[in-house]
């Protein structure tokens, strides 16, 4: 087991029991301090405060270190820190691991290191979060059966629920990286074309239909070059972490508009991403054998795994601000069909190069249990099943006003690894 697995590990700084972001996670983010005349940097999350990897890089506590004087952690995005590769990532949470260990005889502690502490450590709740990449190209899969096959249901019936192609390549779409926000932030409902069903005509308005859809996304770090391919085994060296996507979708614009080249403005208008990038190596742990594939894939995409993971998701809806917010999904990433080691195999497969910072979304993550159905299209059903809210109401869909947030983490008794979260409210359509 690596050194920084290890479930007895503490921190010197305090984290509580079920806090997502224990010494043995340490996930990424780029902040500042509200209110404050700085540009962002990179930080790393230790139980209720962020570590400011600039000052820590500053005050030398990477010297002989692959990262000794590069700079890497002093910039507005993790692109630099990444594109150092997979030798650099491990050095880097191996030393900040070391760094962050409650062991008064460590001599890489930052434990008696009070100046930069008071400059370096800040609490969450003063903190302000960006996207913490830059993301160059952002592509959105399709990679759960489960989901695949109940959309597909509704739509085409149960004879064809499955298109042709889908048991034999990840599905893919090319995403709007422009339209990438990160958690809290809230957007206007969106317009578009819609066509009633009966009408002669299409017709112009805002949606009527807004849905979430519950989902992880994995950001490139090593990057290719135009023509160079990424075989199914070597993924892991391009892969640098995860966060919680909420791909919004506004249903009544992507159904009149979805054909024959697939998803635009019904799904380019707002993504969510979570601030907090999650590891690899800190997701180590829970990694899990992948699902069975029938057909088996071309040999190109043959994955002989294990890369899968355990991690738990949730989406949670605020329908009105004087009650707690409701839980209506509950889900796993173990539900993927396609892995992500298969999605970046295939995404590059023609030649396709990737580049540090570049997303690749799950596509929504559903279950086999009604309740674990990752989107509201799922959820009540296409509109059929609305679901029931504590105050008398119901959902069909999203209504201006409601917020959505996801959550996410990993458990086995002896440590939980988590995301943090990624929400948004729906706001009123601007005319």
């Amino acid at each position: 087991m690596d050194e920084t697995h290890d479930p007895k590990l503490k921190s010197f700084v305090e984290v509580p029991p079920d806090s997502d972001f224990p010494i043995q996670n340490l996930p990424y983010c780029v902040f500042r301090r509200r209110e404050e005349n700085r540009p962002p940097r990179v930080g790393v999350a230790i139980g209720e405060h962020v570590l400011d990897l600039a000052a820590v890089e500053n005050f030398g506590h990477f010297k002989g270190t692959e990262l000794d004087g590069r700079k890497v952690f002093n910039q507005p995005a993790l692109n630099a820190f990444m594109a150092l590769g997979r030798a650099a990532w491990t050095q880097a949470r191996l030393t900040l691991s070391r760094l962050l260990r409650d062991d008064p005889q460590g001599n890489q502690s930052l434990r008696y290191d009070s100046v930069l502490l008071e400059r370096g450590l800040v609490p969450l709740e003063e903190a302000e979060f960006f996207v913490p990449v830059q993301i160059g190209d952002y592509t959105d899969f399709y990679s759960s059966r489960y989901h695949a096959e109940n959309v597909g249901i509704m739509f085409r019936g149960k004879e064809n629920a499955l298109m042709p192609n889908w048991l034999h390549l990840p599905v893919g779409y090319h995403g709007r990286s422009s339209s990438i926000v990160v958690d809290g932030t809230d957007f206007p409902r969106p317009h578009g074309q819609t066509m009633k069903d009966g009408d002669a005509r299409p017709e112009y308005g805002p949606s009527r239909l807004m849905d979430f859809e519950l989902e992880t996304g994995f950001i490139i770090g090593a990057p290719t070059k135009l023509g160079e391919r990424i075989p199914v085994e070597n993924a892991d060296h391009h892969i640098f972490g995860m966060v919680l996507v909420n791909d919004w979708s506004a249903r009544d614009i992507q159904k009149w508009e979805y054909q024959p080249l697939g998803p635009f403005l019904g799904k380019n208008f707002c993504t969510s991403i979570s601030p907090f990038v999650v590891t690899m190596d800190a997701l180590e742990p829970f990694r899990i054998a992948n699902p069975t594939q029938d057909p088996t894939p071309l040999e190109y995409l043959r994955d002989p795994g294990p890369s899968s993971y355990d991690i738990n998701l949730e989406a949670w809806l605020e329908y009105d601000e004087k009650e707690e917010p409701v839980l209506i999904t509950k889900s796993n990433f173990k539900h993927m069909y396609w892995t992500m080691r298969q999605q970046l195999a295939h995404h590059t497969i023609n030649g396709c190069p990737v580049n540090a910072g570049d997303l690749m979304a799950s596509g929504t993550i559903s279950g086999p249990e009604p309740e674990a159905r990752g989107c509201l299209l799922e959820r009540t059903w296409k509109g059929t099943e609305p679901i029931s809210l504590p105050n008398g109401k119901t959902r069909k869909f999203l209504e201006d006003g409601d917020r959505l947030t996801l959550k996410g983490w990993c458990s086995n008794g002896a440590l939980r690894i988590g995301f943090g979260q990624v929400s948004g409210r729906v706001l009123p359509a601007v005319e």
